[in-house]
């Protein structure tokens, strides 16, 4: 697939081509040239506009505004769309208008919360961006054990909060993530064999759906959204804040990578493949295989041991005694060492493609695909998420969450700067996993930028309960840039 193909459609590509040659809101003469939700062209009233414009707090910007290009960047760079309006939200009465003018007009939405949306879902071509981007405040709450984060806050801001209080909820791996797509999407961490995913950890919402209302949702009030926004991911509406709960936690924790030569894959991968599966909830322990800037490709094993420092040596002492490795850092420091090591690697502006699944077992026959498959280039990475644990405990069917049984996650992924090496960077990433891909079963929604999801098979037997309270409060699939759940019939 071609870049273009997956950036935009034929019809926005024609209407965002013509941008540069429009005037900004305050001189355009009677409408502005827009996308339907159908990808049919449309026209937007002057007098609309500025109406608009005028409900909302927050600026309402166009092509041409001194702040449009800045707005409509998204962290991941391959994908440079150019939304016909973006409403920079102030507050949630802001998020109620702008749902309701594109539903009014069955205009294109698309919701920017931290903008980390790999297949860039929160940026689109001749549509309205809803950007919550300054909505941002986390505060934490140490007697009742709560963070609340609105729904354009990242996880720095949820790890910073918690953490000040000796607290902390699972968060993601890259520390400039938004919390709402990450959290819609399930949530995966360094604690969630602990703790559970952050979805396992959300106590409540509030949520903006397609009628423009404002929902709390929780197991109280409006249990079936509840239900549905926890892995459903931005199917339902707008989510403008969130209540997580939160646990006592050490921030300095036994934690660090351990490095061996990629020669060396074998021997670590056959012992990690027998040791892992009597791991304790306290070790979050999972192998990557990369090469560095200096062309060195090594095996790695990342570490966080969210328990005693003195326990978490114990249990790790088998694997240090495999092969000869190269480097070890695990050492007791501040977990935000960890929590922050990924962000310059995943810096923004870089442009990245990313292809994962999920798998049950690690077996022989995976190990061997792991190691042949492996592509000694900077520009690619083999990574895991380990699951297990408190992950596996909850039903199933307890959540819209659909992979619980799974043990990791595997993801091949790339990163480059140069746009001329988008189609030769995907389809490297592409072969890659395609020799992973019969280990696999389902993937993980946040990252995969085309994984298929035909007849909702990713979801499962969530699916169809989801594609019914789809029907309930989003009829007309406003909320539809996105893993797509369509409304039943």
């Amino acid at each position: 697939m071609k870049r273009r193909e997956f950036c935009r459609t034929t019809l926005a590509a024609s209407v965002a081509a013509a941008y540069p040659f429009m005037m900004n809101a305050a001189l355009a003469q009677t409408s502005v040239a827009a996308v339907s939700l159908d990808g049919g062209e449309i026209e937007l009233e002057k007098a609309a506009i500025r109406e608009f414009a005028q409900q909302l707090n927050g600026p309402l910007l166009m092509p041409g505004d001194d702040q449009y290009d800045y707005a409509r960047r998204v962290w991941n760079g391959m994908h440079d769309r150019r939304p016909a309006l973006i409403a920079r939200c102030a507050n949630t009465e802001d998020v109620r208008q702008a749902v309701a003018f594109a539903a009014d007009r069955q205009l294109l939405l698309s919701v920017r919360g931290g903008g980390h949306s790999w297949p860039g879902k929160s940026v689109c071509d001749g549509g309205l961006m809803l950007d919550l981007a300054t909505m941002n405040t986390v505060t934490a709450d140490p007697a009742t054990r709560r963070a609340y984060a609105q729904g354009g806050a990242l996880l720095n801001g949820l790890d910073t909060a918690a953490l000040q209080h000796g607290l902390v909820t699972t968060a993601g791996v890259v520390s400039h993530t938004g919390v709402g797509g990450f959290t819609l999407g399930g949530g995966f961490g360094r604690l969630n064999r602990k703790y559970g995913l952050t979805i396992d950890n959300l106590v409540s919402a509030e949520l903006v759906t397609a009628d423009g209302e404002l929902r709390t949702v929780s197991a109280e009030q409006n249990e079936d959204l509840f239900w549905a926004i926890r892995g459903g991911g931005g199917n339902f509406g707008v989510a403008t804040k969130f209540e997580y709960q939160l646990h006592p936690f050490d921030r300095n924790v036994l934690s660090g990578m351990i490095l061996w030569s990629i020669d060396q894959a074998r021997e670590v991968l056959d012992f990690y493949g027998e040791w892992y599966a009597g791991l304790s909830d306290d070790l979050y322990i999972g192998p990557a295989m990369f090469t560095m800037p200096d062309g060195t490709s090594v095996i790695a094993m990342e570490v966080v041991y969210a328990g005693d420092p003195a326990a978490g040596e114990k249990e790790l002492a088998p694997l240090r005694k495999i092969g000869r490795p190269m480097d070890d850092s695990v050492k007791i420091q501040d977990y935000m060492v960890m929590q922050t090591q990924e962000d310059g690697t995943w810096g923004h502006g870089v442009r990245s493609y990313a292809k994962n699944g999920m798998v049950k077992e690690i077996t022989p026959a995976l190990i061997d695909a792991l190691i042949e498959s492996f592509v000694p280039d900077p520009r690619f990475a083999f990574f895991t998420h380990t699951s297990g644990g408190a992950v596996g405990r909850v039903d199933e069917l307890a959540t819209a969450f659909p992979h619980r049984n799974a043990e990791t996650m595997i993801a091949v992924i790339g990163g480059w700067m140069d746009p001329a090496q988008d189609d030769e960077s995907m389809a490297i990433a592409r072969a890659w996993f395609k020799q992973l891909q019969p280990f696999v079963g389902g993937y993980y929604d946040n990252i995969d930028f085309d994984g298929a999801n035909s007849k909702g098979r990713n979801y499962g037997p969530a699916y169809d309960r989801l594609s019914v309270i789809k029907a309930q409060y989003d009829p007309g699939n406003l909320f539809r840039l996105n893993r797509n759940i369509k409304p039943a019939v």
